[in-house]
């Protein structure tokens, strides 16, 4: 059997990346993470509690008080579920409400740095296929295979109401493409780990290529490492 190291998968919402890298770790026969699940799961927590989102302090007690963590569930729809404390987080963490305020979370610094504990705590167990807006850049910068996910708005909007819809949330096109441009723009701009591509990183432009053209092409990185893409 061929023996694989971490790959590291970055890229706006959208883009594919969740459901690319959950199918790579099937193909791979590696753990999959997509540590934007965290994120939401404290954002979850503090809309729940009624906590001002841009209130780090709170925000921050909040994920010390109900830990969020990961644990491997293939047959559930995301290939993993996400607690917090002891409650298990289910649809509410993809509805609009969480959605509209993940990235005002993600951006607080002391909240990434618990969460990215974590990430690499759960790389420690073994090769992990990991999805997120920082893992090339931030929470695995050795990863041997990098890869930076993209693909036009129209095209990210089209995937992103056909998720939702899967799991039962119901969005307008105009109001999710004006929540995701501002979504990229929050993420762009942020001071913590800015979403961009990191070094050595292949660019993937998805935009008109299948989900399995996408995994094929990572795969293929993955099996016989080459000069990233330009």
């Amino acid at each position: 059997m061929a023996s694989f190291a971490h790959v590291a998968i970055d890229g706006p919402a959208g883009s594919g990346k969740t459901t690319v890298a959950r199918r790579l770790s099937e193909r791979l026969g590696i753990l999959y993470l997509d540590t934007g699940a965290m994120y939401r799961a404290v954002a979850l927590l503090a809309l729940r509690a009624g906590v001002a989102v841009d209130d780090e302090g709170a925000v921050l007690r909040l994920a010390r008080a109900h830990p969020v963590d990961i644990r491997l569930g293939g047959a559930t729809p995301l290939g993993f579920r996400v607690f917090a404390g002891d409650e298990e987080l289910g649809t509410e963490l993809y509805g609009n409400g969480v959605s509209t305020v993940v990235s005002v979370v993600a951006a607080h610094p002391l909240v990434r740095e618990l969460m990215v504990a974590r990430q690499r705590s759960i790389a420690t167990l073994g090769p992990v296929v990991m999805a997120g807006r920082d893992i090339g850049t931030i929470v695995l910068p050795d990863a041997p295979v990098k890869v930076f996910l993209t693909a036009s708005v129209d095209a990210r909007v089209r995937r992103r109401r056909m998720e939702l819809a899967e799991r039962g949330v119901a969005i307008d096109e105009s109001e999710l493409t004006a929540q995701m441009l501002e979504r990229d723009r929050l993420d762009r701009e942020r001071p913590v780990a800015p979403l961009r591509p990191a070094p050595g990183a292949h660019l993937i432009d998805s935009t008109d290529l299948s989900i399995d053209q996408v995994v094929d092409a990572i795969a293929g990185l993955a099996t016989h490492p080459a000069a990233p893409g330009r």
